[in-house]
């Protein structure tokens, strides 16, 4: 593989103009690159549906505090076949059942998510050049919330396994991934990233976590070095899912910590899925040898959340 071109951090910045679909769909857009998702690319990808196999593409909970976890989530139950350690069991009648909560702050390195476009702020404006200030604390996101998504997505995916050309297990924190990764797996893979897709990015640290343990935020991770965003922009990618956080940290750069969600999610409207895991999917693609398949996923229809908690969903 040549040595990849590193842009300096002037030249990223420009990708905030060079790269922007601000306008592109109207000036009422909320849904970003989603729009490449057509009526046609969502027939394209059911009749990739042949073997009739479907496999999630979400991580476990992690329900306890480890390196990489701010906050774990929180889970407790309200009723139980213990009836007689609950409170008011009495007043139940002959009712018996179970029933549990569930609270979660999902926008981390462990909780497979989607992110909404009003996640990411540069300059005091989102996606579409919507001001940062129509994301309230009282009352939530007022526009490009989660509930744009309340259809679902569906949309041909495609699996590129980055360990595989890289001859590793997994990829090391800081390690990034430059077009030239990208397009060395679409060669061994024999596939193409195309319009409209949703690019599955196998990085190995799910692996990683699983079988070395976890790694402090600190540390930071491997993910698409800013390179890629010209070769994402191209290929007209509408969505990411990565087992990492699409990001490398560190990034190399200054001002910009995350520029494939800087630039991606407010230039772009490009949505991105942190901490998926594509472990179980990865050996039905090699026993097919198919990387392409019909790609699912269902938000919470949650008005004015930043993004949702998801199980993205491969269909064979």
């Amino acid at each position: 593989m040549a040595t990849p071109v590193i842009p300096s951090e002037v030249e990223v910045l420009e990708y905030f103009s060079s790269l922007s679909n601000w306008g592109r769909w109207g000036e009422d857009d909320q849904l970003g690159t989603l729009n490449l998702v057509t009526a046609e690319k969502r027939a394209q990808a059911a009749a990739l549906v042949r073997q009739g196999l479907t496999i999630g593409c979400a991580r476990p909970l992690v329900s306890a505090a480890a390196a990489d976890v701010v906050i774990p989530p929180l889970h407790f139950m309200m009723e139980s076949g213990e009836s007689h350690c609950l409170p008011h069991a009495h007043e139940r009648g002959p009712r018996q059942m179970s029933a549990d909560f569930i609270g979660m702050g999902f926008h981390g390195l462990t909780i497979t998510h989607i992110d909404a476009l009003c996640h990411i702020f540069w300059e005091g404006k989102m996606y579409n050049g919507r001001s940062a200030d129509l994301v309230t604390i009282s009352r939530g996101a007022l526009t490009e919330g989660i509930e744009v998504l309340k259809d679902g997505v569906v949309t041909r995916g495609v699996l590129l396994d980055i360990t595989k050309v890289r001859g590793v297990e997994w990829l090391e924190a800081g390690d990034g991934v430059f077009p030239e990764d990208l397009e060395a797996a679409e060669k061994a893979q024999g596939v193409r990233v195309e319009e409209g897709d949703a690019l599955c990015l196998r990085l190995g640290w799910f692996k990683r976590r699983e079988q070395a343990g976890a790694v402090s935020r600190e540390i930071g991770r491997p993910g698409l070095h800013a390179a890629s965003l010209p070769w994402l922009h191209e290929r007209g990618v509408s969505v990411i899912a990565a087992d990492a956080s699409q990001d490398v940290n560190p990034s190399g750069y200054s001002q910009l910590d995350i520029p494939i969600h800087q630039v991606g999610i407010v230039a772009m409207g490009l949505w991105l899925i942190d901490a998926a895991q594509f472990d179980d999917l990865l050996p039905h693609c090699e026993r097919l040898n198919r990387w392409t398949f019909m790609f699912v996923l269902a938000p919470l229809h949650f008005p004015g959340v930043t993004g949702s908690p998801i199980t993205p969903l491969a269909v064979l």
